[in-house]
């Protein structure tokens, strides 16, 4: 993969704004921070991370990424805020502008929160979408195409299935819109009432038992349990057996290919427990890679909206 130079965005909000050049000089960034590039900063920059979902690795993984560059991270918590008083999104951001801080990470349940605020009054700040709704999930698509990158060395006729509760996820309609973008053949599965129309534009429909001796990369998702409102008649072990990634279905994969999940991981459910940690899975190396990514992108907004000083 040749690398490009690091493109400056203004934001990073959806990977609809991403063409190749801007993912590739992303990749190689992220691998050169991983490999001990420092970024060093010559004016103080503030950080705030509002995260009005729950979160383990995307949370953690922008502050560690945040205080690697030497940004001061700024504590935001929904429920202590006024937020609960009926201050809008907005006007938290404004707020947070107001007193100086000057990259916002976000996470919210509206789908496309970011539009509102990209069309109100300018912000004086960097925004990061940290995952919206059942919208798109940037970072973690991006620190995927990192970890396909890393094991494969490029995109172009890699064979990759996206398996699971895809109307859902915000991961899949990242990870299918670049993929086609790159070169990868895409490939979908899991139950048909949770696939519809707006993924084949983007690969072909298929049964999970069908795909497991062809593809290179195993996409599995997590069943958003918090998404659907008829959990009551959710069957965990017939979910595995029927759409999960079984150990019989795991061994009939290529040797080199690879698992991987976003998380968190419901184990038994779409993927048998024993893979988590097993020679195709990928889980850690992505969770290790989503710092080096996040670190990747941060500079670039930073050097998009001119500030700590970099030259």
């Amino acid at each position: 993969m040749i690398a490009e130079p690091l493109t400056c965005q203004p934001e990073l909000v959806s990977m609809r704004d991403l063409d190749v050049n801007t993912v590739t000089a992303l990749i190689h960034r992220a691998e050169e921070f991983k490999h001990g590039t420092q970024l060093e900063l010559t004016e103080p920059v503030y950080a705030a991370n509002l995260f009005f979902e729950n979160s383990t690795r995307t949370h953690t993984s922008f502050e560690i990424a945040e205080r690697r560059l030497g940004l001061s991270v700024v504590d935001f918590n929904p429920q202590a805020s006024s937020v609960n008083k009926g201050e809008t999104l907005y006007d938290t951001c404004l707020t947070l502008a107001a007193v100086g801080v000057r990259l916002l990470v976000i996470r919210h349940p509206q789908a496309a929160y970011y539009q509102a605020l990209l069309n109100q009054p300018a912000l004086p700040v960097a925004l990061i979408n940290a995952g919206d709704g059942s919208g798109e999930h940037p970072s973690q698509s991006l620190l995927d195409m990192m970890t396909i990158s890393e094991n494969f060395g490029g995109f172009n006729g890699l064979k990759v299935a996206i398996v699971g509760d895809l109307n859902h996820s915000r991961v899949a309609r990242s990870d299918m819109e670049v993929l086609k973008k790159l070169g990868a053949q895409v490939y979908f599965s899991g139950p048909a009432a949770w696939y519809d129309d707006q993924f084949a534009r983007f690969g072909q429909y298929l049964p999970l038992d069908d795909l497991v001796a062809q593809v290179d990369v195993m996409m599995m998702l997590r069943v958003q349990h918090e998404r659907h409102s008829n959990d009551a008649e959710f069957d965990a072990a017939a979910y595995h057996q029927q759409y999960g990634l079984t150990l019989e279905r795991a061994a009939r994969m290529k040797p080199e290919a690879i698992i991987m999940h976003p998380g968190p991981i419901n184990r038994g459910v779409e993927l048998d427990g024993a893979l988590v940690e097993s020679p195709h899975s990928k889980f850690v190396e992505q969770m290790q890679n989503g710092v080096f990514m996040r670190m990747a992108m941060i500079e670039s907004v930073l050097r998009g909206n001119q500030l700590g000083g970099l030259v």
